[in-house]
């Protein structure tokens, strides 16, 4: 049986999860609406991805006993200037969910959830590529800047990623 400790902060994580997957749908559509469905595309997956996590938090916490308090999602903002501030925000949203998980395998240890740690580290990993992908994305934003060859191309590369469950 879980902790209600470690039920709790699982719960606030499948919050922070369902908001991530929330705010990249929104970054999906305002990509779509400035035309850029290769970026839309790509945020679509990163959405698929976020519900993927929450899922997958939400099944572990009803494995181990524990009590699922589904609360309300934030409404994100969706309001940016350019392809590259929406590419930023994901990288610093990324970087703050990190935080969170790191948060969450402080308690497992300090409850000494043996369990809870096992299962935390596949998002200790999945957060390493997060941010590694959409670090690489910034990057390439930036070579770009406002040439709109570049975009186009860049749009084109964004539009190949496909959002498939990872196993296990």
């Amino acid at each position: 049986m879980i902790s209600k400790k470690m039920s709790g902060v699982i719960n606030g994580q499948i919050n922070a999860e369902l908001y991530s997957s929330y705010l990249y749908l929104g970054m999906s559509t305002w990509f779509s609406e400035k035309s850029l469905s290769g970026f839309a595309g790509w945020m679509r997956a990163q959405a698929q991805e976020e519900m993927f996590h929450s899922m997958k938090m939400l099944d572990y916490l009803l494995e181990r006993g524990g009590s699922v308090e589904l609360e309300a999602i934030a409404k994100p903002v969706r309001h940016w200037s350019t392809p590259l501030e929406v590419i930023e925000e994901t990288a610093a949203h990324e970087a703050k969910v990190t935080g969170l998980i790191n948060d969450l395998v402080d308690v497992a240890l300090e409850e000494r959830d043996h369990a809870a740690n096992i299962f935390l580290q596949w998002f200790v990993a999945e957060q390493v590529e997060e941010e590694s992908s959409v670090g690489d994305v910034v990057e390439k934003m930036k070579m770009i800047g406002n040439d709109s060859a570049g975009m186009f191309a860049m749009d084109m590369e964004m539009g190949k990623r496909v959002f498939t469950p990872p196993e296990g």
